[in-house]
């Protein structure tokens, strides 16, 4: 355990006080994924860390784990870009041991070339189930390199990172933002080619205005809940405030649901009358963050501090899981603390001590980790395969 100095200090309250069962992978499994052939990982410890070189397969193991959950991965890959390049198949596979509320079941996502094309299944103990219902019992969140830039991407990004939080509370987030964006498709090809029914119309923007208030609302109010969590910082790491800004969110701030409803259902007919198929919704609007305590907006910072306040995005978020759903999730954290000091590196790993549950770094360097209590895992890739070296490897 890492010794905080006075600067990190947290408070004798900031442990997360919830009674939780811990959610832990006990194994991993992985077949003909990425840079791996076949491989498996018994797990022991609250902490894992992934050590090797670049290329050697670590963000594709927590890449691996991420699968597992609800959504399309840390890199929100294709089922189709997944499998082994030189396997000559399709097949691929992840599986794990999860002890998460007492109980202990299999998980496990892939595909096989027996099926209908490259579609990704999710099983628990070998029944295919929903992904919603792997959401009721089992969540995992992710820092990788690629997201440091998150306030300074494209609104799109920041709509995905939100919607990612939002699942792990609300499983059934999938459902309505993959219906909303499939109608609005479906609106936007009828005209342009000039062969919609203004009833049939009608009828798929009363739906997508269904749909669109119900994503705001569940982003709205879960940006309500971290603003309350993540307000006056946490070991060191500032308080953030978020933000979330477009049309549907002003009409819902001076009116009920069912009056904004009817104004995106208005708004829509009267754009279509006119001959413009543009529509304001959920798919524009944008996410903001700035710092609690200085009022500094995000996209402003420097790097490290973006850094910092997206990390204290991602601790305010597990809290709110351990604390609400008595589980705190998964968390695989890429490459994060090399690019961290001293002082930061020891208050991320009292942080995730003070979160619970289970957390997996990576990095190329074991002296970034000192203080760390992990269980290591060494990858190296060899001819473009990946392996992990047993501890009789290193003798």
């Amino acid at each position: 355990m890492t010794v905080l100095t006075d600067t990190t200090q947290a408070a004798p309250g900031d442990q997360v006080q919830t009674g939780q069962v811990h959610t832990e992978l006990a194994s991993l499994a992985i077949q003909n994924f990425r840079n791996y052939d076949n491989y498996r990982i018994d797990i022991s410890a609250p902490k894992v860390l992934l050590l090797g070189a670049n290329g050697a397969g670590k963000t594709n193991l927590m890449e691996a784990i991420s699968l597992l959950a609800p959504g399309r991965g840390l890199r929100r890959a294709k089922s189709e870009h997944l499998p082994r390049l030189s396997a000559g198949t399709p097949d691929w596979a992840v599986s794990a041991k999860v002890t998460s509320r007492g109980e202990t079941v299999t998980l496990g996502t892939g595909v096989r070339a027996d099926m209908d094309g490259p579609r990704r299944v999710m099983r628990r103990d070998g029944e295919t189930v929903s992904q919603s219902e792997i959401g009721r019992m089992f969540s995992v969140s992710w820092l990788t390199p690629r997201m440091d830039g998150i306030f300074l991407d494209s609104p799109g990004a920041r709509r995905r990172f939100l919607d990612r939080l939002v699942i792990a509370f609300d499983p059934a987030h999938i459902g309505r933002t993959s219906r909303y964006e499939k109608m609005l498709r479906e609106r936007t090809t009828l005209l342009a080619e000039g062969r919609g029914d203004p009833a049939w119309l009608a009828a798929i923007e009363a739906s997508l205005a269904e749909s669109a208030i119900a994503v705001t609302a569940a982003r709205q109010a879960l940006i309500s809940d971290l603003n309350a969590e993540a307000a006056n910082g946490w070991f060191g790491f500032p308080g953030v405030a978020l933000q979330l800004d477009g049309r549907v969110e002003g009409w819902l701030a001076d009116s009920t649901a069912l009056d904004a409803e009817d104004r995106f259902i208005a708004e829509a007919r009267t754009r279509r009358e006119a001959g413009d198929a543009g529509l304001d919704g959920p798919h524009a609007s944008d996410m903001s963050a700035s710092n609690s305590q200085t009022g500094a907006a995000a996209n402003l910072a420097s790097t490290g501090q973006q850094k910092a306040l997206l990390i204290a995005v991602v601790l305010a978020h597990a809290r709110l899981q351990a604390r609400r759903l008595k589980r705190p999730p998964v968390l695989l954290l890429d490459d994060v603390v090399a690019h961290l000091d001293m002082s930061r590196r020891g208050a991320l790993f009292d942080a995730v001590d003070a979160v619970g549950g289970q957390t997996w770094f990576s990095g190329t360097d074991e002296d970034d980790f000192t203080g760390l209590e992990a269980q290591p895992v060494r990858l190296h890739a060899e001819d473009g395969v990946a392996r992990i070296i047993s501890p009789e490897d290193d003798q």
